[in-house]
């Protein structure tokens, strides 16, 4: 299937790479962090929801199939390229303007934290057309107006094709307030982030 020349261009101009998901999507993602190669020259911060107080081994099973750097987002963290972050249980995972993270411990959104709505609002005030963010699987709304936020910054804005989804709800609350650009089989979403 070929990609809209569009789309590579815009995902390649991407500094930021922006993965939202909750139920259903663990496996998914597990996959998809193997489609970056070490050098490409992105940052990308996975937010997907995790029990609260609970011990998870994420970072371990995420890192050994991953082909970059792997760690979990620290408060005051300087923002890298060519790493993988993930945000960590219990917190709400925030991106600054002036290139660090922020950690915040306030109220639950959908609830879930670390909430993918948080982490999407503050990358578009920070990345506005330098951000790709896919949301996919997932129970509830969580993600849908961040990433409207992030479409009307200018960033590149991509679902998970409903049917694709183990969980439905997630893209289809993106989809009805037209946060996605872009609606995408899951075998779309790997050849776009393939590309170099």
């Amino acid at each position: 299937m070929e990609i809209d020349k569009v789309i590579i261009e815009r995902w390649r101009k991407s500094d930021i790479v922006l993965l939202g998901g909750s139920a259903g999507a663990f496996r998914l993602l597990f996959t998809v962090i193997r489609s970056f190669s070490p050098d490409c020259e992105k940052t990308v911060i996975i937010v997907i929801h995790r029990k609260r107080n609970y011990i998870s081994e994420i970072e371990k099973l995420f890192a050994g199939n991953a082909n970059m750097k792997l760690k979990e987002i620290t408060d005051k963290e300087p923002i890298r390229k060519n790493t993988i972050y993930i945000a960590p249980a219990n917190y709400h995972t925030l991106i600054e303007k002036d290139g660090h993270f922020s950690l915040d411990v306030s109220d639950d959104v959908w609830y879930s934290k670390p909430s993918i709505d948080v982490t999407f609002e503050s990358a578009a005030d920070a990345y506005k057309d330098r951000c790709t963010a896919i949301l996919f699987s997932g129970a509830n709304r969580d993600g849908a107006s961040g990433l409207l936020k992030l479409r009307n910054s200018g960033s590149l804005t991509i679902v998970q094709h409903p049917d694709d989804a183990e969980m439905p709800d997630m893209p289809k609350a993106a989809i009805k307030i037209n946060a996605a650009e872009y609606i995408m089989r899951t075998d779309e979403i790997f050849e776009i982030l393939g590309t170099n």
